[in-house]
């Protein structure tokens, strides 16, 4: 299998090694059929499946059709991913400067987030952001409490105990 030339390989483009920032758009052509996650390919370059779009503002609906280990598109990437890592394409402003619309993230479910990370979080209505990651301890009955913060001070900041989150991957 034949991937293109990656400008990070040479030096002339930042190395998209952690989920928490966002990776190069070099990607390979697009398929519906499920291919092994990351099959090992010379100098630990691997295959993400692109899914769905994540909304960086408001919630957004979460689609994702595709079975495990495919998508519409996938990036290359030359990373250290679990086996469920998956790409999504970023929708809206909230996260601005550091991610603009059409960037794309790598999210892997199987990292618990620590404080400061990006995440994808879900609500009650299925529904997914994409912010920044930030515990604020227990409330009464001992359930963590957590934050869901925006980069652009525009957007609200989502907190656990108002509405019901759950975190998708870091």
């Amino acid at each position: 299998m034949d991937f293109p030339e990656n400008d990070w390989e040479t030096g002339t483009e930042e190395t998209p090694v952690t989920p928490k920032r966002r990776v190069s758009e070099k990607s390979t052509s697009g398929s519906r059929q499920a291919r092994h996650f990351f099959s090992t390919l010379p100098g630990g370059i691997r295959e993400v499946p692109v899914i769905s779009s994540v909304q960086a503002g408001l919630w957004r609906e979460a689609v994702d059709s595709y079975a495990p280990g495919a998508g519409h598109d996938y990036v290359v990437v030359q990373a250290d991913l679990g086996s469920h890592t998956f790409a999504l394409k970023v929708k809206g402003n909230s996260m601005e400067p550091e991610f603009k619309e059409g960037d794309t993230i790598i999210i892997d479910p199987d990292i618990k987030p620590s404080p400061g990370d990006f995440v994808v979080a879900r609500n009650a209505d299925q529904e997914a952001t994409f912010k920044k990651y930030r515990p604020r301890g227990r409330n009464a009955q001992g359930i963590d409490v957590i934050e869901l913060v925006p980069l652009n001070e525009d957007y609200p900041i989502l907190r656990s105990d108002v509405s019901p989150l759950e975190i998708i991957g870091t």
